[in-house]
């Protein structure tokens, strides 16, 4: 068996941003749920592509995905995505939301927290480069990510 690369959470971070216009709103005049967690699902993709290297990944579970604002027409929606864990061929990667206003103030909208699955020509999973940690705050990230990863088990066995 060959021996996995290492690659650092720089090595994929990923930003992305869109400007807000009548179509991404709803009714009450703030951006579509549902837009927002497409434009989040796909810097994950984006994110777990550039980590794996594969073609292919996929979206295996998302956890906590909460609004704390709103977003409004004009606003900016700055998406800032990076790896926090390897498994074997899993990848979590947390994908910040900020909403930007015209002076650049930025503020926390969301954020979630993917895990991706690498897939090889055959859709099988595959193994993914080990997540080279560097800082405290890598290693912070690694811890919770090892916690999410249990509790994501135990609702698992639980049927959730």
């Amino acid at each position: 068996m060959s021996e996995r690369a290492e690659k650092r959470m720089e090595d994929s971070l990923t930003e992305q941003v869109h400007l807000i216009m009548p179509p991404h709103l709803n009714g009450g005049g703030r951006v579509f749920g549902g837009m927002l967690l497409q434009w989040i699902d796909e810097v994950a993709g984006v994110v777990a592509k550039r980590h794996s290297g594969c073609k292919n990944v996929t979206t295996a579970a998302i956890d906590n995905l909460q609004f704390k604002a709103g977003i409004y027409d004009g606003d900016l929606v700055v998406l800032i995505g990076r790896v926090t864990y390897t498994g074997r061929t899993s990848m979590e990667v947390r994908v910040d939301t900020y909403a930007e206003s015209g002076d650049g103030m930025r503020k926390p909208v969301n954020r979630a927290y993917f895990v991706m699955v690498a897939m090889d020509e055959e859709d099988k999973p595959t193994p993914v480069p080990i997540l080279k940690v560097e800082t405290e705050s890598q290693r912070a990230e690694w811890e919770g990510a090892l916690k999410r990863r249990e509790l994501r088990s135990l609702r698992r066995r639980d049927g959730f």
